[in-house]
């Protein structure tokens, strides 16, 4: 009974947390990326850089290649060298790499449109078999290209869900991910994926957040204890 009582309530809660954010930063502009092996190949050069390098990064990438498939059969020095304003550009191509190749293996060409046919937990799966890809990357994938209601735990919403009593804190990444996949309904993902990125981005912050302008700060329990400022 506490235990459906927690749920309900962590569920409400969501809620009041999303209508507070779309009223502080606006209701965010839905736009899908058509091509989901772009996406996945982006999200890999985003891991440990800003959304600056990374992008860089990605607009590089195109420019020494004409298509995806080139990509995995060049020479990881040379991918690397094509990325490396990306940060980890040795590591990042032989990722990219060995996860187009994996995707060729597997279904005999690239693309990953047919994940789209599957349900969210199967599609989710599959894409965890591929070499360097973990849960944020893969719900990127299913959010941005497929419109699939997977939520990626950020280090932003991380940080802002633990604040806020949403998870526990010191809830791992990977049990962020499934903490919060059970609270926020289908229809609310997108919104507050890109929502609570804003916040962390803006308010939220790792150091010295902006806890006296936080519209949400009578809902974060850090702030409520007196933990933070």
């Amino acid at each position: 009974m506490s235990s459906s009582r927690a749920e309900i309530s962590a569920k409400q809660k969501i809620g009041v947390i999303l209508d507070l954010l779309k009223r502080e930063y606006g209701i965010p502009e839905r736009r899908l990326h058509r091509d989901p092996i772009s996406v996945l190949v982006q999200t890999i050069l985003s891991q440990n850089t800003s959304d600056t390098n990374s992008g860089d990064a990605l607009r590089l990438l195109r420019a020494c290649f004409d298509k995806w498939e080139d990509v995995a059969d060049a020479d990881v020095n040379y991918v690397a060298r094509c990325i490396r304003s990306g940060g980890l550009g040795r590591i990042k191509a032989q990722r990219i790499k060995e996860a187009l190749k994996e995707i060729i293996h597997k279904r005999g060409k690239l693309e990953l449109d047919f994940l789209a046919q599957l349900d969210l937990s199967e599609a989710e799966d599959w894409l965890l078999q591929l070499p360097g890809v973990g849960l944020k990357t893969a719900r990127c994938v299913l959010l941005f290209s497929l419109d699939m209601p997977a939520l990626p735990v950020d280090t932003h919403i991380l940080r802002a869900s633990k604040r806020l009593g949403l998870t526990s804190a010191r809830a791992s990444p990977e049990a962020a991910h499934h903490e919060l996949a059970k609270m926020v309904p289908a229809e609310d993902v997108f919104q507050l994926h890109v929502l609570m990125i804003e916040h962390g981005r803006r308010t939220c912050h790792a150091r010295r957040p902006n806890c006296p302008d936080c519209v949400l700060r009578n809902l974060c329990m850090s702030y409520l204890m007196g933990l933070l400022p």
